[in-house]
């Protein structure tokens, strides 16, 4: 009687084919992670770029050539020789900031891209600095890491790779030239020491001599202040003065003096002025009369004693 089960050899070989099966299915499935591309052929052409995501490759028909890193990656290359425009060796080297844009001209662009782009950065860097003097690399920087950029940016553009900084890390001259910079920096800083000095001895001077002679301006300001004081007292003596004989005379002709009283005073004025120093005294004819009527005066008194003692 005829029978449906099958051989134990049977149940082995299939249990093999699925787990082979299996195996194959698990081994063509691909995660992409973030920031990643992978590069996919079929049959030795290329086919497609896998971006982030789950991606089942087609067994013995398909293969993943190239896993690319779209971060931005950092080049560090060695020293290099270069020749400054006046004859100087020096050693230059660089650090290049690069990130892939295209993986498929990446993997298909150029055989080794890491050695094309630092051969390409040594024979840009010789031919920058070969147009430069030695002073002028050592204070360029700047420019030459931007032309630089722009070179290497263009030139890596077929490649998929775009750079995007270029700096120069270290740039070494001979050990002689290194010491002959160092004698030139002390000779200029001991010579920005003496101008230095030089400025900080003329601005004392100077304000030495401010000093002076604002103190001399500020004394012959005390010394006109003091005569204009001077002359404002003697004013205002005088002006009290000149008041006090204005009252006199106010009060004398508020008063009515006679003429005899105003003669008399006039005399005792004549003979204040005579007890002075001057030589030659102007004398007022009023004066004059009341001199004669004094000497009359006498003469009659004079003439009276001898009559009487006879």
């Amino acid at each position: 009687m005829p029978t449906n089960n099958l051989s134990v050899p049977g149940i082995v070989g299939i249990a093999i084919l699925v787990i082979l099966v299996l195996v194959i299915i698990v081994r063509n499935i691909y995660v992409v992670q973030q920031s990643r591309a992978y590069v996919v052929e079929r049959l030795g052409a290329f086919h497609s770029v896998w971006g982030v995501g789950l991606h089942l490759k087609v067994p013995f028909i398909e293969r993943v050539v190239k896993k690319v890193s779209l971060k931005e990656q950092v080049a560090d290359f060695d020293p290099q020789p270069v020749i400054t425009k006046d004859n100087v060796t020096m050693q230059i080297d660089t650090v290049i900031y690069f990130q892939i844009t295209d993986p498929k001209l990446y993997t298909y662009g150029v055989e080794y891209p890491m050695n094309a782009i630092e051969n390409l950065t040594a024979t840009t860097l010789r031919n920058i600095i070969g147009e430069l003097e030695l002073d002028q690399s050592l204070t360029s920087r700047d420019t030459i890491n931007a032309k630089m950029r722009a070179i290497l940016d263009e030139a890596t553009d077929p490649w998929g790779i775009k750079v995007n900084r270029v700096e120069l890390k270290n740039i070494l001259p001979p050990r002689e030239i290194q010491n002959a910079m160092e004698k030139q920096m002390k000779a200029e800083r001991e010579r920005r020491e003496s101008i230095l000095q030089a400025e900080g001895e003329k601005a004392s001077k100077i304000l030495v001599a401010e000093g002076e002679k604002q103190s001399a301006i500020l004394k012959a300001d005390a010394a006109k202040q003091a005569k204009i004081m001077a002359a404002e007292a003697e004013a205002a003596s005088i002006m009290k003065v000149q008041q006090a004989l204005a009252d006199a005379m106010r009060m004398l002709n508020e008063n009515a003096p006679n003429d005899q009283v105003i003669k008399l005073k006039a005399l005792e004025a004549f003979q204040k002025a005579a007890d002075g120093k001057a030589t030659k005294i102007i004398i007022p004819s009023e004066i004059q009369g009341l001199a004669g009527l004094a000497a009359s005066a006498k003469t009659l008194l004079e003439d009276d004693k001898p009559e009487q003692n006879q």
